[in-house]
């Protein structure tokens, strides 16, 4: 007896442990980020799964070409600019340092080419140009970057380039819950992975070679970009993201000391979340869904739908345990709109709701008028 008393003490000590591990783990790994400042975020969720002083204000270096790329993509996909087009190179593009591909003032390159240099070298005379062939100049590409970032909440951001060159800049900062923002829209465009996804390539027929300043592309597996940083004031950052099992992940690192751990702390975050997460596609059952009367209408059923809602994030291994619960009507009074709510199907993980779906008519249904009810009785006798 004094055994089994001992197994059970032994279990029920263990289950808070069991519990509370998952969140635990999670502080270990961010106690154990060198880095000043960092972020774990679900793409399609947006879901912040870690994050260590998310919101402080910091320099993003180069990572604001996260921003200078997203504005170039929008201008592809709005027909603004295309691939093809020739871009000259300005007197202040080529003036540029740091990072470069060596642009000459009137010299010209492809868009193409432009979006390669800034995705994979960081070369900040390439992302001038760029900003200045949507822009006219790159004050005025600056406002539009500054609007954008505004229209995506990201509200402890402010550019004063469209590069990250941060020797002469006094009010140039972003945070790295911002950085997570912009990253998780660029990569919206599936487009913009071609070129954060190149290890090597080359400019004027192989004379400049380009190598990708995201060590990630090479050695972390699922990495599908996308942007690294570095400046004495920033020092070492990288926002990367990473894709497995139908998932995407950003981890933003700001503020490391050197290159290498920049990269250490960006796989542990994204490990973590790989470990611990899935996304779950909530799919109804429509067995489940059963025809709704409508009473004084002008038909005596409808076959309802049900809106698909968006994915959601779960505890890896809890989609075994995933049910399916419908609240719907029995029946519903005429008119019925379009659109009209006639129920809900709820999925419930270990008792808890992860997610809904409303039932919806598809279609519209009259009230009985009196020519509809004059219509049957006639109907009615003329059979008779």
């Amino acid at each position: 007896m004094k055994k089994i008393i001992s197994v059970l003490l032994c279990i029920l000590i263990m289950i808070p442990l069991s519990v509370s591990a998952f969140a635990e783990e999670g502080d270990t790994v961010t106690e154990g980020l060198s880095a000043t400042s960092a972020i774990l975020m679900e793409m399609s969720t947006g879901k912040v799964l870690l994050s260590k002083n998310p919101d402080e204000k910091l320099p993003p270096a180069s990572i604001t070409k996260v921003m200078t790329l997203l504005l170039v993509m929008e201008a592809l996909d709005s027909g603004k600019i295309a691939l093809e087009d020739t871009v000259t190179a300005s007197k202040n593009a080529s003036s540029k340092g740091g990072s470069q591909i060596w642009l000459k003032e009137g010299e010209q390159m492809t868009v193409h080419e432009l979006i390669k240099a800034t995705a994979v070298a960081s070369a900040n005379d390439a992302c001038t140009a760029l900003g200045e062939y949507i822009a006219g100049n790159e004050a005025s590409f600056v406002v539009m970057m500054n609007e954008r970032a505004k229209e995506l909440g990201m509200v402890n951001t402010n550019f004063e380039n469209c590069s990250g060159l941060d020797d002469t800049t006094e009010n140039h900062y972003s945070s790295a819950r911002d950085i997570a923002i912009m990253s998780c829209e660029l990569m919206k465009h599936g487009q913009i992975v071609e070129y954060t996804t190149i290890w090597m390539d080359s400019l004027r027929d192989g004379a400049t070679e380009l190598v990708n300043t995201n060590r990630l592309v090479r050695f972390y597996e699922g990495t599908t970009g996308l942007k690294t940083g570095t400046t004495s004031k920033a020092g070492y950052c990288v926002s990367a993201t990473a894709q497995r099992d139908g998932m995407e992940l950003v981890a933003v690192v700001l503020g490391s000391t050197d290159s290498t751990e920049r990269f250490e702390d960006a796989k542990k975050l994204l490990n973590w979340g790989f470990a611990n997460y899935a996304v779950y596609t909530p799919q109804v059952d429509a067995s489940l869904i059963t025809n709704v009367g409508v009473l004084y209408g002008v038909q005596n059923s409808i076959m309802p739908i049900v809106k698909p809602t968006d994915n959601v994030l779960i505890k890896k291994g809890a989609e075994e345990n995933i049910t399916q619960r419908v609240d719907i009507c029995i029946d519903v009074e005429a008119p019925v709109e379009k659109g009209q709510k006639l129920g809900t199907v709820y999925f419930e993980a270990d008792g808890e709701e992860i997610a809904s779906c409303p039932i919806i008519s598809e279609n519209a249904v009259e009230r009985r008028g009196l020519f509809f009810v004059f219509s049957a009785l006639w109907s009615t006798f003329a059979k008779k």
